[in-house]
C-alpha cells in the first residue's frame, strides 16, 4: 500500500537530486583545479545514482517524478551566472556549491520532519542524500 508521506518525501528527494545535478553542471566546466573537478564529478555521480534509485521507487509507488521548483532553479541559475560573471574562480564555485549544499541539507531535513509517516526505505534515501550534501559541503571548505 502506498503511503502519501512516502511518495511526497521521495518526490522532494527527486527534485533535490535533480537540482544538485543541474547546479553542478552549471559550474563543472569552469573549474580550474582538477581535484575540485573530480570532487564535483563524483558528487554528480552520487546524486545521479541516488536519483535513479528514487525514480525507480516512485515508479513502484505509481507516482511521477518531480522536477525542481522552476523559480528556485531560475534563481539559482541567475545567482550562479552573475557570480561567475564577476569572478570565475574555484573559490566562487566552492562558495556557490556550499550555499547549494546548505540549502539542500536544510530542505531535506525539513521534508524528513514534514513527512514522518514515510517508510524507512524512503527516509534512509533522504538521509543518504543529506549525507552526500554534507560531505560535499565539507570537502568544498578547502576551496573557499
Amino acid at each position: 500500500m502506498t503511503n502519501a508521506d512516502t511518495v511526497k518525501l521521495l518526490q522532494e528527494c527527486d527534485a533535490g537530486s535533480k537540482m544538485a545535478v543541474s547546479a553542478i553542471d552549471e559550474v563543472l566546466d569552469k573549474t580550474q583545479d582538477s581535484k575540485l573537478n573530480e570532487l564535483l564529478t563524483e558528487s554528480k555521480q552520487h546524486h545521479t545514482k541516488l536519483g535513479n534509485e528514487i525514480h525507480s521507487l516512485l515508479e513502484q509507488h505509481g507516482s511521477d517524478d518531480k522536477d525542481p521548483n522552476p523559480m528556485a532553479k531560475g534563481m539559482s541559475w541567475l545567482k550562479t551566472n552573475w557570480k561567475m560573471g564577476v569572478d570565475e574562480s574555484d573559490a566562487t564555485i566552492a562558495d556557490l556549491m556550499t550555499d547549494g549544499c546548505n540549502m539542500g541539507v536544510k530542505s531535506l531535513n525539513k521534508y524528513l520532519n514534514q513527512y514522518p509517516a514515510a517508510d524507512e526505505k524512503s527516509k534512509n534515501i533522504c538521509k543518504q542524500l543529506i549525507a552526500i550534501e554534507e560531505q560535499l559541503g565539507e570537502s568544498l571548505k578547502n576551496y573557499l
